[in-house]
């Protein structure tokens, strides 16, 4: 018989929710994004988004249960993310899901967000009839988390209801990679939020292309080195990445009025790639095509080697800088002849509660539930029984 899970997700500035049968099928999925809140602040602002988060909670998962064509009696548990997270937001989600779940009789799981992510690699997947081979590595790449995990399963197999287990490969030391981008179009005048725009100039810069391993911009000698750390070769650091180019600004004052006139475009509501590119010069296109290279590198290279350290033949990307075009084209031609990289799609990359339905699913399958003592836990670890 099937099982219908209402997923609810709100552990940052999306609020979200969704309606996937069985782990597999979407039947809907609503998300209602911040962006144009924050955007004036350059990222997220926790008050401003608990203060959304609760005034479109509700609209949302009624839109949700409309698209889907049913009826809240017709669902068979509730899933909801408890964490990683802003505490503010999070509790809105979670306080509302524990009622909901009370009122209706439904029995309730709690989901970890970063869990979410690894299943809505493995949704997409479902959804073009294929099956990712386990044991595997993920790589989560998004505004808040750079993670690399090794993902085990019972079977050899992406089954939506089979126990996974995660194992802590590597992680960032400072910058998330979707933070540095924010920080660096900030830096640029380039508005929030930096990736998409970063990722469709830099196709215009003169590092455009897959497969430099140091990335230079040629008109100005900008050098982005390897990244040297002591101790865990899979660990990421963004922050030198993003100083250096703090530090080529201030060696270049003749980019100070572009920056200015893009910021000028920004507060008159012109912000695609298409208005910002003509107050673009090259040395900056070839800049932000420096930057992206340097990041996409330290990401796929630090990914492969995790590969090649668990023996494993399939890697998944996901978060919300899994949408960038740059990330997986240079995935396809770097990944080594039997290693599959899958993805999501652009609409699963990035926060949203149809992941958090299916990862549900495989937590309610295996007969975990959780009492209304639930909470919050804005550092809640990924690891143990999925």
């Amino acid at each position: 018989m099937s099982v219908r899970i209402l997923g609810i997700e709100s552990s940052c500035d999306e609020t979200a929710a969704a309606v996937v049968v069985d782990g597999r099928e979407i039947l809907s999925s609503v998300v209602s994004s911040q962006t144009d809140i924050h955007r004036k602040y350059g990222g997220v602002v926790p008050e401003l988004a608990s203060r959304e988060h609760l005034r479109q909670i509700v609209p949302v998962v009624r839109e949700a249960l409309e698209k889907a064509g049913l009826v809240f009696g017709d669902l068979d548990a509730i899933g909801v993310t408890q964490g990683p997270g802003l505490v503010g937001a999070l509790l809105v989600g979670v306080t509302y899901a524990k009622a909901l779940a009370i009122e209706l009789g439904k029995p309730l799981v709690g989901v970890n967000h970063l869990e979410g992510h690894v299943h809505a690699v493995l949704l997409e997947a479902h959804r073009a009839g294929l099956k990712p081979e386990l044991p595997a590595v993920c790589l989560i790449v998004s505004g808040g988390h750079t993670l690399l995990y090794e993902v085990t399963g019972k079977s050899n197999g992406a089954d939506s209801d089979a126990t996974l287990l995660y194992k802590r490969l590597g992680g960032t030391r400072d910058d998330a990679a979707g933070e540095a981008y924010d920080k660096v179009a900030r830096l640029l005048g380039l508005g929030y939020p930096g990736g998409p725009i970063i990722d469709q100039l830099a196709e215009q810069g003169s590092e455009a292309g897959v497969g430099a391993k140091s990335p230079v911009d040629a008109e100005n000698n900008l050098r982005f080195g390897p990244t040297k750390m002591s101790g865990n070769a899979l660990d990421f650091s963004f922050s030198g990445v993003k100083t250096a180019v703090l530090y080529h600004l201030r060696e270049h004052p003749d980019l100070n009025a572009e920056i200015e006139a893009r910021r000028e475009a920004l507060a008159a509501g012109r912000r695609s790639a298409a208005q910002l590119r003509p107050l673009c010069s090259q040395h900056t296109l070839n800049l932000i095509s420096s930057f992206q290279r340097k990041v996409v590198h330290e990401l796929v290279s630090r990914s492969l080697a995790a590969a090649s350290q668990c023996g494993v033949k399939t890697i998944l990307v996901s978060g919300g800088v899994a949408a960038n075009r740059e990330l997986r084209t240079t995935f396809e031609a770097e990944a080594r002849q039997g290693i599959s990289v899958f993805f999501p799609s652009r609409e699963l990359s990035t926060d949203n509660a149809a992941m958090i339905a299916a990862a549900a699913f495989a937590r309610f399958s295996n007969g975990e539930r959780a009492g209304s003592d639930l909470d919050a836990t804005p550092s809640l670890p990924l690891g143990g029984a999925s």
